[in-house]
């Protein structure tokens, strides 16, 4: 498969990001690999990519600070590299908006079927002349307690008008809540709705995510009440939903 996206590698390990960067470009990719955080802003400023893949080690600034970097100025897709001992900071790097981590050692072809996954959830904003993905509610426009959420458009837009932004996992997880509402979903069902990346019920990774998702439409995030908690099922969103 042929694809024109720009993904840069960030590893300060020559032999990981040589092998990554051989196979992605094998694969149709166009590939820049740096060993830093210096490096990388080089690359973003000069020739920005379609996705960031992530070492979550590296000398000097790591990847949390560089993930960090990148949320607060760009909606560009990260993917984390990271070990099996790193749990703590993987699940910190998902809260600060990383789109995917890839556990090391890692096989080659999960690489690539993490990279193409999270290019096509981005939308084609992230793509130089990608195909528009298809989206959960199949372009509806819906509204729920006030808000407006653009499936198409991949856009939140708050009661006042105001845009919100929102990660890739956080939408998806939002459009599969706004198209269930008022059922009780466990967190199998919400992976299998949100149709996101392999996420992994041990690293509670769909809590983090209703986490951020709070902090974003609740008017007090510790006592929600569009998304509430169901003790012993996992989350229901309670609102009414319909077209906006």
């Amino acid at each position: 498969m042929s694809d024109n996206s720009h993904i840069v590698i960030v590893d300060d390990d020559a032999r990981i990001r040589d092998m990554l960067s051989d196979y992605l470009a094998e694969e149709g990719f166009r590939v820049t690999a740096v060993g830093d955080g210096e490096a990388l802003r080089r690359c973003m400023a000069t020739d920005p990519p379609d996705l960031v893949l992530l070492d979550l080690v590296l000398p000097g600034e790591d990847g949390l600070t560089l993930i960090r970097q990148i949320r607060a100025g760009h909606d560009i897709p990260v993917v984390m590299l990271s070990g099996r001992g790193e749990m703590v900071d993987r699940v910190v790097g998902l809260e600060m908006g990383a789109d995917d981590y890839i556990a090391k050692p890692f096989h080659l072809r999960e690489v690539l079927a993490r990279v193409k996954s999270v290019l096509r959830r981005s939308g084609p904003g992230h793509r130089a002349g990608g195909e528009a993905p298809k989206t959960p509610a199949g372009g509806k426009v819906l509204g729920f307690d006030g808000w407006r959420l653009d499936v198409a458009k991949r856009e939140l837009h708050a009661p006042d008008g105001q845009p919100v932004d929102l990660t890739t996992g956080e939408f998806e997880l939002l459009a599969a809540f706004v198209e269930n509402p008022n059922r009780a979903l466990n967190r199998n069902q919400l992976m299998d709705l949100a149709k996101s990346r392999h996420w992994e019920a041990y690293d509670r990774s769909i809590d983090t995510q209703v986490g951020r998702l709070r902090k974003k439409i609740e008017d007090d995030p510790r006592n929600p009440k569009l998304i509430k908690t169901v003790r012993g099922v996992g989350y229901l969103f309670a609102a009414t939903v319909g077209p906006a």
